[in-house]
């Protein structure tokens, strides 16, 4: 779906007040509540706004490591079975099937390094991961950064 300007500048009211009304949006936007209540209506629909929910921070609630993981799966079980059994692990944030020397890439929350550790052994457990490599966030400057993007994309920038 090509987005435009106004599209933008609605996703941007929204990103930095989330709990705006679609009315008060309007008004400091300038165009009718019915321009914006059907724009997002039709931002959601296509997928554009895929999410419309709180975002938890896993440091705020006692998982303050994050690492990333390349898995290596076994694959005579085939990636759909291998992250189902991974779902269940409620410390894995992410999965995603990855190019390069690993199968798959995990992003992962966790209490401690030892903590991490379990995890991993939780990965393994599973019997559908073979190997598994880490490498541990020490810092994060940005995380799920699309609205510059989305911006760029409706031509704002």
């Amino acid at each position: 779906m090509a987005v435009d300007r106004l599209d933008a500048k609605i996703v941007r009211v929204f990103t930095d007040s989330p709990r705006i009304s679609v009315l008060e949006a309007s008004r400091v936007l300038k165009v009718a509540r019915a321009t914006v209540q059907s724009r997002l209506d039709r931002m959601l629909e296509s997928g554009v706004i895929s999410v419309w929910a709180p975002q938890p921070d896993p440091a705020a609630f006692g998982f303050p490591v994050v690492a990333f993981c390349s898995l290596t799966i076994n694959q005579d079980l085939g990636h759909d079975a291998v992250v189902e059994a991974l779902a269940a692990i409620p410390e894995i944030l992410e999965i995603h099937t990855v190019s390069g020397g690993s199968d798959l890439m995990a992003r992962v929350a966790a209490r401690s390094n030892a903590d991490l550790q379990r995890v991993l052994d939780a990965m393994i457990a599973t019997k559908s991961v073979r190997r598994s490599a880490s490498v541990m966030v020490l810092n994060t400057h940005f995380q799920g950064r699309t609205l510059p993007l989305l911006e760029a994309a409706a031509g704002q920038i």
